[in-house]
């Protein structure tokens, strides 16, 4: 986790399997299970990754200058199931093509 895209892309995927298990394990046991509590804890866990996200997504838009395009969907696939994958595969893809660790900027 040496550069910005780095850390956004590990808090990237973090976030993204925090709420898939949210809303795939967490959610069911609630209402199925009759255990709230298990919403609580993920719930507290993926809202931290959600914060830390958004502030790792703005240190890498100002480090890297992505546009406002780039950023609002980085913004939106937060929000999206598997979103955050998606946006990590395109970025993924980038960086291979770049060598010095910067995707192309919209």
């Amino acid at each position: 986790m040496k550069t910005p895209l780095a850390r956004f892309r590990i808090i990237g995927l973090l976030e993204g399997i925090s709420f898939l298990i949210l809303l795939g394990v967490a959610m069911p046991l609630k209402y199925a299970a009759g255990l709230p509590m298990a919403v609580t804890v993920v719930g507290w866990i993926h809202g931290i990754l959600f914060v830390l996200y958004f502030l790792a997504l703005a240190h890498a838009a100002m480090a890297l200058r992505w546009s406002l395009v780039r950023v609002a969907g980085a913004a939106v696939a937060s929000v999206l199931p598997f979103g955050t994958f998606v946006f990590d595969a395109r970025l993924r893809q980038e960086q291979e093509t770049s060598p010095n660790d910067k995707p192309a900027v919209d």
